[in-house]
């Protein structure tokens, strides 16, 4: 399916709870307010027969940490026949028990939170001791097949002094997401520690063996030898361009933007009606899609 701004949408972020076991200051939980409720499994079936039948082919799950849903594996297994991929994004503190029942359950790969590895900053930064666990769980699901492994690093002023270390601490198989922090605009003390990922960009650029660009958001990665994926903030025209996601919240709201909360359309509370219906919930957020800078 199409949008009003010639956008192709057949990528579905589903955000399964609003639960964590982490308290990062950087969240953003997803774009939700104050959700509902949890959907069943049951019920995200439903709604991601829809999306399939209106194009969507690839789905991630997110959360707050979806793994704290005691039935993840079930989710992902009557998911995972309908689509051509299933990935997850996941703090890692859970993943080593998970790691081999997911990827029997369908699920392709994971992109693990890991902004440092100092255990002093990885407690500022979640306010948890658990980095052990992380780097225990990415070290399962790399076993477990669960690639390409991403790590996702967002840098600012605390952590922009590891993004070497990082990139050293990548192997083969796995890719290391560099994102540009976005603080609210509100917030001075946040603001303070964004970091322009710019001058990283340009060394990584002059080091680079090869530069490719991927169709999402035209993010660019370069190959170091490792793999290193540049996310840049959502406040540019190329980052909405070229995105193809539609959300659904943990509640079961379609959400056009993951930046806007007034154009929700609740796609749960009509799971009792016909197929054209649901039809047309989808459809209906499509064409509420506009991009967030205009």
């Amino acid at each position: 399916m199409i949008d009003r701004f010639g956008r192709p949408i057949d990528n579905l972020r589903i955000s399964l709870t609003q639960r964590c076991n982490m308290t990062c200051f950087y969240c953003h939980g997803e774009g939700e307010v104050a959700p509902n409720g949890e959907m069943t499994a049951a019920e995200i079936e439903r709604i991601v027969s829809v999306c399939v039948r209106n194009g969507i082919r690839k789905i991630k799950l997110t959360g707050g940490e979806p793994l704290l849903r005691n039935d993840i594996a079930v989710i992902v297994s009557r998911i995972a026949p309908m689509v051509q991929e299933v990935s997850m994004t996941t703090n890692g503190v859970l993943l080593s028990r998970h790691a081999r029942a997911l990827k029997d359950a369908g699920l392709a790969r994971v992109n693990v939170s890991l902004d440092t590895l100092s255990p002093e900053r990885f407690s500022k930064i979640t306010g948890t001791d658990t980095l052990d666990k992380v780097r225990g769980g990415i070290e399962a699901a790399f076993q477990a097949g669960l690639t390409p492994l991403k790590i996702n690093m967002v840098v600012t002023r605390m952590n922009a002094d590891e993004i070497s270390d990082m990139i050293d601490f990548m192997r083969e198989g796995m890719v290391l997401q560099l994102i540009e922090f976005v603080a609210p605009r509100e917030d001075e003390r946040l603001r303070s520690l964004f970091f322009d990922l710019s001058p990283i960009e340009r060394e990584l650029e002059s080091r680079a063996l090869h530069v490719a660009e991927r169709t999402m958001h035209r993010r660019r990665k370069y190959f170091v030898p490792q793999e290193v994926e540049v996310v840049r903030s959502v406040h540019n025209t190329s980052f909405c361009g070229a995105c193809n996601r539609l959300r659904l919240t943990s509640d079961g709201f379609l959400k056009p933007c993951l930046l806007r909360s007034d154009n929700h359309i609740n796609i749960r509370e009509h799971l009792g009606s016909d197929d054209s219906t649901l039809d047309c919930q989808f459809r209906r957020a499509v064409e509420m899609r506009e991009p967030y800078w205009r």
